[in-house]
């Protein structure tokens, strides 16, 4: 049975958007075989990671369930999943959970405020920030014309 909690800082100097990461809780078990080792394991933690709007941090949950599988010797073991080779005499679960959680590593995140005084502005000389849904309800001032046109057709037509 595994249960410990590991740091990984290492992965800040790997992938710079990661501005901290939490003590991470690894969870599970170990199937030995005779030709091979099978960690099932549970990896949670969090990441602290910039806001893709406003820059601020944001926590941002991990939880992964994964299966590894080490061959104790060289072998033509096919399977459909990814297996590693067993290097010396020991295995070393910490890379393989490093490569792991950079793959949780999204490419945005956004936080659920932007009105942080951290946080970048949202608006500025000429410019702002806007939602998708609030842009699309406004009309166009230089097409406004061209909707009263199709109400005039309307009209005519039902004459």
């Amino acid at each position: 049975m595994i249960d410990d909690i590991i740091r990984v800082d290492e992965i800040k100097q790997i992938d710079p958007t990661i501005r901290d990461v939490s003590p991470i809780h690894i969870t599970g078990r170990g199937d030995v075989d005779a030709t091979k080792v099978t960690f099932h394991l549970k990896i949670e933690g969090f990441f602290i990671l910039p806001c893709s709007r406003t820059l601020v941090d944001v926590k941002f949950p991990i939880s992964v369930e994964t299966t590894e599988t080490f061959l104790l010797q060289e072998s033509g073991y096919q399977t459909g999943e990814e297996v590693h080779q067993v290097k010396g005499e020991m295995i070393d679960l910490k890379p393989i959970i490093q490569e792991i959680l950079l793959l949780e590593v999204p490419m945005q995140v956004f936080c659920d405020s932007s009105d942080s005084e951290d946080a970048a502005p949202q608006s500025g000389n000429d410019w702002e920030v806007v939602q998708e849904e609030e842009n699309s309800a406004k009309i166009d001032p230089r097409l406004a014309g061209l909707a009263k046109f199709f109400d005039h057709d309307k009209s005519s037509s039902e004459s």
